[in-house]
């Protein structure tokens, strides 16, 4: 029998499942299943990428200078203070490998996105799991989770698959709450959703122990080219950039995320759209019988009776060629999170929904 074995908690990983793109015998499938800008990214990302073929053959930058320069001047921070990776995943896996390791505890929360407890299995630390109240962050169940053994917070602001977030105040009072060995992560994936909102990075600023992470995947429709950064304090950053591949993002990339930052009217276009039709959606839903929570993201996470009915939602949708993400996995066994597509996606899954619910989808079911 073989001795070669994995370090301990790499088996005990689930293999992260994305959002289905595909449905069997079914062409023109429309993807509201990954959370993704129906837009796609600017003009001008779009042709920053299309410059960058003509340097293929060439390294990208190693510090990534032009870049974090762009996301300082647009967020007001410190670019000496930001680090880059591909997508806002490398940085959690970053955060992890530095901070966290055999004997360690690493909280999140029991409906926060999956990268979090397999980042922490990925370095050997033990996830620890905290309770939500009815889907929403509670920070009084993650300052009870936390041990002399915790090292890092993981916390979505606004969530995934949730949807919901949490005051300044409350993020501030689990901030200072913290024991003092412990970082506190605020991932701002859906931030740029949120008018006004800067993600935490003031609390960044304010405090020693507290790590913003943001991405270019999704407002800004750059999913396909893995890019997203981090903020934090220096001592922070230092550390991260010592675990950090020199070319640990393309020059593609790069130049397509630093136009993409740039072009505030474009984003300011897409938070709008989100709204509007992740608005109308959630009421079109509610009234016919299922109801959401509040959204401050790019979806609404769809409550159905029962588990049984969102799969047979689900199977109904899928038959017309509408993909959008069961959530059992996230211990939302009875919900659906449909991201808000465009005007013609957001009334035809409606519609689909209102056909399921009218009784069309019996043949898919239970």
């Amino acid at each position: 029998m073989t001795q070669i074995a994995p370090q301990p908690g790499i088996m005990d990983i689930t293999l992260y499942q994305g959002g289905a793109a595909h449905v069997a015998g079914v062409e023109n499938v429309i993807k509201l299943s990954s959370n993704e800008n129906p837009l796609g990214p600017s003009d001008a990302a779009r042709e920053a990428f299309r410059r960058a073929a003509y340097d293929l053959h060439r390294y990208p930058s190693s510090d990534h200078g032009p870049l974090r320069a762009a996301i300082a001047e647009v967020h007001g921070i410190d670019a000496a203070r930001i680090i880059c990776g591909a997508g806002s995943d490398e940085v959690i896996a970053f955060l992890c490998q530095a901070y966290a390791g055999p004997g360690n505890e690493v909280v999140h929360t029991e409906h926060g996105f999956g990268m979090y407890r397999i980042s922490a299995l990925a370095a050997g630390a033990t996830p620890v799991e905290v309770k939500e109240r009815e889907r929403v962050t509670d920070v009084d169940a993650i300052l009870a989770a936390c041990t002399d053994k915790t090292r890092l917070v993981f916390m979505a602001n606004p969530n995934n698959p949730t949807g919901t977030m949490i005051g300044a105040a409350e993020v501030a009072r689990l901030a200072a709450g913290l024991p003092e060995q412990a970082l506190l992560v605020l991932d701002g994936a859906y931030a740029e959703y949120v008018e006004g909102y800067d993600g935490g990075a003031a609390l960044v600023d304010a405090r020693q122990n507290v790590v913003m992470t943001r991405t270019f995947s999704k407002i800004y429709g750059l999913g396909g080219l893995r890019i997203g950064w981090g903020y934090g304090p220096q001592h922070v950053i230092d550390v991260l950039n010592r675990v950090r591949g020199p070319f640990n993002v393309s020059q593609a990339a790069l130049n397509a995320a630093e136009a993409a930052v740039r072009d505030t009217a474009y984003v300011e276009h897409c938070r709008a759209e989100n709204a509007r039709w992740r608005g109308w959606m959630a009421d079109a839903l509610a009234e016919m019988g299922v109801p959401s929570d509040v959204s401050c993201a790019n979806f609404v996470l769809a409550r159905f009776a029962s588990a049984d009915e969102a799969l047979a939602c689900n199977a109904y949708l899928n038959t017309q060629g509408l993909l959008v993400r069961p959530v059992a996995n996230y211990k939302l066994p009875n919900c659906l999170r449909i991201t808000v597509g465009d005007e013609s996606s957001c009334r035809r899954v409606v519609h689909a929904v209102r056909q399921f619910k009218e009784g069309a989808g019996n043949d898919a079911t239970l």
